[in-house]
């Protein structure tokens, strides 16, 4: 892993996540520890209407704290009800957090290769739950918005489904508080993941 992100990591407060939080992430930390107890593989999808920011960063974030853990088996990944596009802001943000990030297919729904590591890399693109790319069974249906988890009442294939809905930073695009919101949102989700994986053992 790049010291700059396991630096970056480690400075992360997970005390900060309040007991309310804990209450809606520990069913997510359980379901993770039944599967690492019966060395089974690990499938967490995140889900946000458009695919463009919240459920991004959980599939980045979710990815990287299995890595910083050790946990093994875990891949993670994202889809919507509709495929749109990563939102610029959200690589900006993952650039800003040391993350190394490469534009692989320039389209009108680019594909981004995000690095934490020489060898490890999420990649990042807008698509459908339901997505080729995406599992078709067997895995967590983590929901990230309410719309989404409203929306989508069945996730077809999903073997648990969690609500672990964040606040849309959308709301501060084209605002002087964009950056910073970005930030604030990506942090979270940081600092939750790494709450999420940091008891685990393999």
């Amino acid at each position: 892993m790049f010291t700059p992100i396991k630096t970056y990591i480690e400075e992360l407060n997970v005390s900060s996540v309040s007991e309310s939080r804990k209450e809606v992430l520990n069913p997510l930390k359980d379901y993770i520890s039944s599967k690492i107890s019966s060395s089974q593989e690990i499938h967490l999808s995140f889900i946000c209407t458009h695919n463009s920011r919240r459920s991004q960063l959980g599939q980045v974030w979710s990815q990287v704290m299995a890595a910083y853990f050790q946990v093994p088996n875990v891949m993670t990944y994202s889809g919507g009800t509709e495929a749109t596009a990563v939102f610029v802001a959200i690589i900006d943000t993952l650039k800003k957090q040391h993350f190394q990030v490469e534009l692989v297919d320039e389209t009108d729904n680019p594909v981004y290769s995000v690095a934490y590591s020489e060898d490890d890399a999420s990649y990042l693109f807008s698509k459908k739950v339901e997505d080729s790319s995406n599992p078709e069974e067997g895995f967590a249906a983590i929901m990230t918005c309410s719309q989404a988890d409203e929306d989508c009442p069945v996730i077809s294939g999903a073997e648990k489904r969690f609500s672990i809905p964040y606040e849309d930073p959308k709301t501060s695009d084209g605002t002087d508080s964009q950056h910073e919101t970005y930030m604030q949102c990506s942090i979270q989700i940081a600092i939750e993941m790494k709450y999420v994986f940091s008891e685990m053992q393999a």
